[in-house]
């Protein structure tokens, strides 16, 4: 399928920005961590939408435009609008402001919780200048970090972007440099209070969205252990294992199997319990990242010992794609 070369240009610069921004922030000594982070990560997003925007107006350049109306002789408005010129004299783009208000207006709805966790990126990349970098901060700016790359990759799947997550890898890796302890209130700067205080606010007035966050909390446990009956899992086969304890599996894998058909009934219009919902339910068992069973008695001998089964939250994923939801 043949694809306009200015949307893919937009796709691809878009995915280039996101994965210099997870750079930039990943490197293990640079002084403008966050500031960086926010300037090319909103970039991503401007490219995105304004991609999304173009394909919404078959292609057509003057959507992405900032346009004016052009002056008559007698210095008056004309009807007629003409894209407003930069000093090199090409047309000026739209700011990322102008193009979520175009996607909606063409009704392409943006979640409000996603423009929040924009608006908090846009924030800091406004006012990056007056910020001296504290590294008591690092914390909070990388819980933003999180909830942007999550928002991103959910958005393009949700909206069948043609972009292939799968060739590219996701992770902030500076939280090993971050130091808990240090009560920052007393020393941040005017500047910084004000912005967290931004921060504070947009996530308080925000509801709960399965798909998208502002902020995604970083709580990081250490527990001296000699025992060697952990639980092992791996995301992908390339991927970093993380080991977990018994004791933190149930945040992992919080809901049985009446919470997942109760909330089914509510979710989607066309759910029904039966063949097709069993054999998927079967599927997901054998998946080790969305299905663990809890033995009742590890030790075990029989064949069918006895145990209980808990799921991942994930697991809304793989039904959101068999079910309609409402």
């Amino acid at each position: 399928m043949k694809i306009n070369k200015t949307y893919r240009s937009l796709l691809d610069k878009s995915i280039n920005s996101m994965l210099s921004a997870i750079e930039i922030y990943n490197k293990p000594n640079f002084s403008y961590r966050e500031e960086t982070f926010a300037i090319l990560a909103v970039n991503s997003w401007e490219l995105l939408f304004k991609a999304i925007l173009l394909k919404q107006n078959k292609y057509k350049l003057r959507s992405l435009y900032k346009l004016t109306y052009k002056k008559k002789q007698n210095g008056q408005d004309s009807k007629v609008k003409t894209p407003t010129l930069n000093r090199a004299g090409n047309p000026k783009t739209i700011t990322i402001n102008e193009t979520i208000i175009r996607l909606e207006k063409d009704k392409y709805p943006i979640n409000e919780i996603l423009k929040k966790s924009i608006f908090s990126l846009i924030e800091l990349r406004d006012n990056s200048i007056h910020f001296y970098n504290e590294k008591e901060i690092s914390k909070e700016m990388q819980e933003l970090g999180f909830a942007c790359i999550k928002n991103y990759m959910n958005f393009i799947k949700r909206n069948h972007i043609e972009i292939d997550l799968s060739n590219y890898n996701f992770y902030l890796m500076p939280l090993a440099y971050i130091d808990s302890k240090i009560d920052a209130n007393a020393i941040l700067t005017e500047e910084v209070s004000n912005y967290m205080s931004f921060v504070k606010n947009q996530v308080a007035s925000s509801s709960i969205d399965e798909n998208y966050d502002i902020a995604i909390s970083i709580d990081v446990n250490f527990k001296k252990s000699n025992s060697f009956d952990g639980f092992s899992m791996k995301f992908d086969k390339n991927g970093i294992p993380i080991t977990m304890s018994e004791e933190n599996i149930r945040n992992n894998f919080p809901l049985e199997y009446k919470d997942i058909t109760t909330k089914a009934r509510l979710r989607y219009v066309n759910f029904k319990m039966g063949k097709p919902f069993n054999t998927l339910m079967q599927s997901i068992k054998g998946d080790s990242k969305l299905h663990y069973r809890r033995m009742l008695n590890p030790n075990s001998t029989s064949k069918k010992p006895m145990g209980k089964s808990f799921y991942s939250t994930n697991i809304w994923q793989v039904l959101d794609s068999q079910f309609q939801k409402k």
